[in-house]
């Protein structure tokens, strides 16, 4: 653990951090030479840290694992050994120039069929979206129409509840206008009543 552990802060520090700087210093003061051989160093370095991933999977358990690991960082990055510029000169630069032209076509393909693939897969992801979409339409208007039939029926159940809620405020006035006919003729009978008497005591009047 305690190997491990040394083995990434060496890796991370000295591995990338440290060739980092370094190649912002190349761009900076613009040294071809320096260009080169950071270059090289991340190329290497590249390489190293895919094989890596493999190699920490099956070889971890071999004795002295992480400490080979540290070693071979500290022997790329040394200028005495040039371990970087090693390796690419008489191993990656090779093999990579006689396979360049198949490299090239490969990911010439894989950029095609990558274009071909994400059109295909855009158009279902459009096709399902819009189904997707014409169908929360279809259920919004279905809920729609539903409210408003159920709104509709609410009225017409109101509106055929109003003459019954009505009868009895129309049979009132009705009521009132039977009551106010006996008051009416009341007064009348009064009237003629009054006229009669006042005849009498005119003719009983004469007479005397």
């Amino acid at each position: 653990m305690v190997s491990w552990i040394i083995s990434r802060l060496v890796v991370l520090v000295f591995g990338t951090l440290y060739p980092a700087y370094s190649s912002y210093k190349a761009v900076k003061t613009k040294d071809v030479r320096e260009y080169v051989k950071w270059m090289m160093y991340w190329i290497i370095f590249a390489l190293f840290t895919t094989v890596e991933v493999f190699t920490d999977m099956f070889l971890c358990w071999l004795p002295f694992y992480y400490e080979l690991k540290i070693a071979f960082v500290v022997w790329l990055l040394s200028p005495y050994t040039k371990g970087s510029s090693v390796l690419y000169r008489k191993f990656v630069h090779p093999t990579l120039s006689s396979k360049e032209k198949d490299i090239d076509e490969y990911i010439c393909q894989a950029k095609d069929k990558s274009y071909d693939t994400l059109v295909h897969f855009g158009r279902k992801g459009l096709n399902v979206a819009a189904t997707a979409a014409v169908m929360a339409a279809a259920k919004g208007q279905g809920v729609l129409s539903d409210r408003l039939r159920s709104f509709s029926m609410q009225d017409l159940s109101s509106y055929q509840s109003d003459p019954d809620q009505t009868g009895p405020s129309a049979a009132q006035p009705a009521a009132a206008q039977h009551r106010t006919r006996p008051i009416i003729r009341s007064k009348s009978e009064s009237y003629k009543g009054e006229s009669l008497t006042a005849l009498l005591l005119l003719q009983d009047r004469k007479l005397v």
